[in-house]
């Protein structure tokens, strides 16, 4: 089999975002996996923003060398996830179908937006500024 690189892009400051990654299980050992904190690599994040993806809508995965943004980004993650464990089991079947990740997704997003602004803690954008 084929050994994979997955990097996860995600918001180290969004408590759902860090506990979306820290539960994230893979079903394939031949993946080598990087879990990368956008509010640590404000570069990455600026990167990710000229090349037209807004890091403030949507988590970032690269599965080798493709590029997949929000819906599809967790639409990825949970086909490549195992079925162990309820956080698995429910991401899987949750996020495995397209139609359902991009209809939840926008949801996910207001709900991370909100949930920064009653913490008191500003989207990535502006904290590069």
């Amino acid at each position: 089999m084929r050994y994979q690189t997955l990097s996860i892009f995600y918001d180290g400051d969004c408590p759902v975002c860090s506990g979306y990654v820290r539960y994230y299980r893979l079903k394939d050992g031949n993946i080598s996996v990087s879990l990368v904190d956008l509010r640590d690599n404000l570069e990455k994040a600026a990167e990710f923003s000229v090349m037209g993806y807004d890091v403030d809508k949507g988590m970032i995965v690269t599965l080798d060398n493709e590029t997949y943004h929000g819906a599809e980004a967790i639409h990825v993650l949970a086909l490549l996830s195992t079925p162990i464990g309820v956080f698995n089991r429910i991401n899987r079947w949750v996020f495995s179908r397209r139609w359902l990740a991009k209809t939840l997704y926008p949801v996910l997003v207001g709900g991370r937006n909100l949930l920064l602004y009653l913490l008191g803690r500003g989207k990535l954008q502006s904290s590069d500024s």
